[in-house]
């Protein structure tokens, strides 16, 4: 099922706004902040409002069809569910980003439910530490 039909299906109207935002984050190569969507949604709809690019993101998060992580800086990126979920590993001194694969987690997912009896909404995370560059 897309994007534009979960939110049909849970009874939100399809706004020229919402469905801009959707496709930039479609497009985007990889984690685009609010701010980038803000102005590539700008160039086709120059009145849009930044709060409605806030208020789509968070009811997009919600309806769990776009991920927001922070990968440092004080800025968070968003993700469309649909390309997946994946995990960062962010290196605070140099700012690299190295992608992890999501089922080196599951351990961790595994020893959380059984041991704390706590379900972690491990979908899309950032460990913040140093690369091997920047450890010396």
């Amino acid at each position: 099922m897309s994007c534009f039909e979960s939110l049909k299906e849970k009874g939100y109207r399809l706004t020229p706004q919402r469905m801009m935002v959707l496709e930039a984050l479609h497009q985007a190569e990889g984690h685009i902040t609010a701010p980038e969507i803000y102005g590539r949604v700008r160039v086709k709809y120059p009145w849009v409002n930044k709060s409605t690019i806030y208020r789509t993101l968070e009811l997009l998060k919600e309806l769990d069809l776009v991920t927001e992580t922070e990968l440092g800086g004080d800025k968070l990126y968003y993700h469309h569910a649909d390309k997946g979920h994946h995990h960062h590993l962010v290196c605070q001194k140099c700012g690299r980003t190295i992608d992890l694969d999501e089922s080196l987690l599951t351990p961790l997912e595994d020893t959380l439910r059984r041991k704390y009896h706590f379900q972690a909404d491990l979908r899309h995370l950032a460990i913040h530490g140093h690369c091997l560059r920047c450890q010396g």
